[in-house]
């Protein structure tokens, strides 16, 4: 900060003192002079001060009480005390709260004081300046998270934190797990979509995704993809856990179960109800980010994937039809009640492959 902006209030209950001080430093700096306390304070309310050097020794309050006072709501401006060497003792302490930047003896030697009150200038300066970097740091910290908390809307949090933890080298590498995959898609939804606006199907969509990602973050599973009216959900990735293909057919009967909530709301705005299929299935997948330097998107594939939603496209003719591979059936088949089918051929198997149809929880 430039001398000639920086400003001082100078406090002394004797006229000649604050006279004598404005007639010396009135031309490097902006002068304010006040004979007592209260006076001091009115100034500091209509003023930018920078710099408050006060005597000790004052009749309504002393320089330490002033400072005291004014501290709370001027937290920024350096104090200095003027004072003589019987009250140096009481200055010490104040120094050493951080209340007091300096004291100077009296009577002041000019060449004393005007050192002085350079180097509080410079400090002032340097305390300006760090605030600010601060400040800008914080917006930048504030920004940082809104995006954050942006990109978790298009990625998995897990994903997202996984790939923060990553070396930049190591982004792109896959990893093979074993997991539940869960395909969820609404029967017959684009002749119930022409019924709305574009902006109404976003607006059921938004109501559809959240109703359901919530149940599935509820039993530990993760939505992989929306891909118009199909949700892909995992369980185990991307972040490893035990019970997947319980908690994979837990949150597939929870998600039959919360249709009557958007029917209701609905029941005006399409001539039908609103019904899925899901389907169920269990085993090794590939998972990992995948893309070009400048575009990545993360990725469950395998074997596995394909055949959970070709699974899924055997609800078709069923509403509301929770269907799942034998494999997932033997580790939940003594936690749900299930019909077992004739073995069915799926696109993309050369042999057939058994399902089951969940019915409901078994009773506890």
């Amino acid at each position: 900060m430039e001398k000639i902006n920086f400003n001082i209030l100078y406090v002394d209950d004797e006229e000649q003192n604050l006279f004598s001080f404005r007639a010396t430093f009135r031309r490097e700096y902006n002068i304010f002079t006040a004979i007592s306390g209260k006076e001091g304070m009115e100034i500091m309310h209509n003023n930018d001060i920078h710099l408050i050097i006060t005597d000790q020794r004052m009749p309504e309050m002393t320089g330490i009480q002033f400072l005291e006072k004014i501290l709370p709501v001027y937290p920024d401006p350096i104090r200095m005390i003027l004072t003589g060497f019987s009250d140096v003792e009481a200055i010490v302490e104040a120094i050493n709260t951080g209340r007091v930047f300096r004291y100077i003896t009296k009577p002041w030697d000019e060449r004393e004081l005007r050192m002085t009150i350079e180097n509080a200038r410079q400090l002032y300066g340097l305390q300006r300046k760090n605030k600010s970097l601060v400040s800008q740091l914080q917006q930048k910290v504030e920004e940082q998270e809104k995006t954050l908390r942006l990109f978790m809307k298009y990625v998995p949090e897990p994903v997202v934190q996984k790939t923060l933890s990553q070396k930049d080298d190591s982004i792109l590498e896959g990893e093979s797990r074993e997991v539940a995959v869960l395909f969820c898609d609404i029967r017959g939804f684009t002749p119930m979509s022409e019924q709305l606006s574009p902006k109404e199907v976003v607006g059921f969509l938004n109501d559809y995704y959240g109703l359901m990602s919530r149940i599935i973050k509820r039993h530990n599973g993760s939505v992989t993809q929306f891909v118009g009216d199909e949700i892909f959900a995992t369980f185990g990735a991307p972040l490893a856990q035990d019970n997947n293909e319980e908690q994979a057919v837990y949150a597939a009967i929870e998600m039959i179960e919360v249709l009557p909530e958007l029917n209701k709301k609905y029941k005006d705005r399409f001539k039908t109800e609103i019904q899925v299929g899901i389907g169920i299935n269990f085993g090794e997948v590939v998972m990992g980010n995948v893309g070009s330097e400048d575009r990545i998107e993360f990725a469950i594939t395998g074997d596995t994937v394909n055949t959970g939603k070709r699974i899924e496209m055997l609800t078709k003719e069923t509403p509301n039809l929770i269907l799942v591979r034998d494999r997932v059936f033997e580790k939940t088949k003594s936690l749900i009640e299930a019909r077992e089918w004739e073995p069915v051929n799926v696109k993309g198997k050369r042999d057939k492959i058994t399902v089951f149809e969940v019915i409901r929880r078994k009773e506890a």
